[in-house]
């Protein structure tokens, strides 16, 4: 409890600490989030290797967010604590803007030196997901994932799209994530997270140049 005041005291929505922005070298980025309802901490690199540890209580989740960080190539590190006795929404919902906050910060304020737009394709077995993505501060998401169970484990089916939107607002992401086809919705739900890792990482990939990637100048 010590620890939840102290982090409530620097930062009663979102805090940061050693947090460097920015396109150079270990782009990284921190945030604790505590509510009410949750408290989920997140620290993530988008340089790599690929290390992934979520903890959320929900299983298929945090399947999902290990799938995301590896494929995207993020050294990522993420839990939540929340209100599982209620249901999934808050965790999920927290867990998406925390980790879109981290992101952001990693990225830096004036998003230089990035490619900013990414796409992809991820198969998995009969499904076919497609995501796109333009780093343009203008948080927005849109999709169509075909989900018909109620829940995959004990993550609900609805929190998926919810999820993206939040993780959208969060970082600042126009964000356009779609299933074209399976059977399977763990299939689906797992080849749209894959294939927005994909194109994430092709989206956060630095150009060398130190440029901001807009024709207005700013992002």
């Amino acid at each position: 409890m010590a620890d939840r005041a102290k982090a409530a005291a620097e930062a009663p929505r979102t805090g940061s600490g050693g947090v460097r922005t920015g396109p150079g070298p270990g782009r990284t980025g921190r945030v604790v989030r505590e509510t009410h309802e949750t408290r989920v901490r997140v620290d993530v690199g988008l340089d790599g290797p690929g290390r992934v540890r979520a903890g959320t209580g929900i299983g298929f989740f945090d399947h999902m967010l290990h799938a995301l960080g590896f494929h995207a190539g993020w050294e990522l590190e993420l839990s939540c604590d929340g209100d599982l006795d209620v249901d999934d929404h808050h965790t999920v919902e927290d867990v998406g803007l925390a980790l879109g906050q981290a992101l952001a910060r990693a990225v830096g304020e004036r998003r230089e030196g990035i490619v900013r737009f990414g796409h992809c394709h991820a198969p998995l077995d009969e499904a076919l997901a497609r995501a796109v993505v333009d780093v343009s501060g203008r948080p927005f998401f849109a999709g169509e994932l075909g989900l018909k169970r109620e829940r995959v484990g004990a993550l609900s089916c609805e929190m998926v799209p919810h999820f993206f939107h939040s993780f959208a607002q969060g970082a600042g992401l126009t964000l356009h994530v779609d299933v074209l086809r399976g059977a399977n919705d763990h299939h689906r739900i797992e080849a749209a997270f894959k294939a927005l890792a994909l194109a994430l990482k092709a989206a956060l990939s630095r150009t060398g140049a130190d440029d901001v990637p807009s024709t207005k100048g700013v992002l």
